[in-house]
């Protein structure tokens, strides 16, 4: 069976090994899983060496695979010519890895990159879970390592951020060090736009109160009403 390509090159020419070549990665990374594929990262470090020179990369992804998020960041780590990330749509979770390794890191003006936590499946009992729990908080340092090298930031500040699972849009990214600058309009000068980040349990966190809020106002307004009219009824009685 042959092996599926999550990742596509654009000006690959064996006629100009070195002329700039691109790289675009749309869509899951690893649809098919690299655990037991030996073919598919062989075949994705053959056709990254087979030239040489500047690469461009293409990034608009959800995410997938760590562990082959982890072996593309590594090949393109290990690449001599400079590569330069252009995310036009989203960089999260292992999208946001392989990321990491641009020289340099642009962002559209409206694409967004976010970082959260590994995740897994386990089975079994407690044993197992601590196993999983454990496979995991190794597999969240090796995610820091990649933030911290890009970034600077101190290791306990990236380990939050993924804890709270953070997005971030093109200026907060830049402010951060995810990113380096932004892509820009030549035949535009646009003002910068102010950055922002959230993190999804804030965001839930300011959602519950908001309802709780509602109900409660309503339920005060609801009890005010009944107390008007049984004040109305009691004068007509008299």
């Amino acid at each position: 069976m042959k092996a599926q390509k999550f990742w596509k090159w654009k000006n690959q020419s064996e006629e100009e090994p070195s002329a700039e070549r691109v790289l675009e990665f749309y869509g899951t990374i690893a649809e098919e899983s690299w655990y037991d594929d030996d073919i598919t990262p062989a075949m994705f470090k053959e056709e990254l060496f087979a030239g040489s020179g500047p690469i461009t990369i293409w990034i608009s992804s959800p995410g997938g695979d760590c562990i082959a998020a982890s072996q593309i960041y590594s090949m393109l780590m290990d690449y001599k010519g400079d590569i330069t990330v252009k995310i036009d749509g989203i960089a999260a979770s292992a999208a946001s890895v392989i990321a990491m390794a641009g020289t340099k890191v642009l962002m559209a003006p409206t694409a967004v990159m976010m970082v959260h936590n590994p995740a897994t499946m386990a089975f079994g009992d407690h044993v197992e879970m601590e196993k999983a729990i454990e496979m995991l908080s190794e597999v969240k340092e090796s995610i820091i390592n990649a933030y911290e090298i890009k970034t600077g930031l101190p290791r306990k500040q990236l380990a939050k951020m993924m804890d709270n699972t953070t997005w971030m849009n093109a200026n907060k990214a830049v402010e951060f060090g995810f990113a380096d600058d932004i892509l820009t309009d030549e035949k535009r000068n646009p003002d910068t736009n102010e950055g922002y980040e959230f993190e999804a349990s804030a965001v839930e966190r300011t959602l519950i109160n908001k309802i709780s809020n509602k109900m409660k106002s309503k339920s005060n307004t609801t009890g005010r009403r009944v107390d008007d009219l049984k004040a109305s009824l009691y004068k007509k009685l008299l």
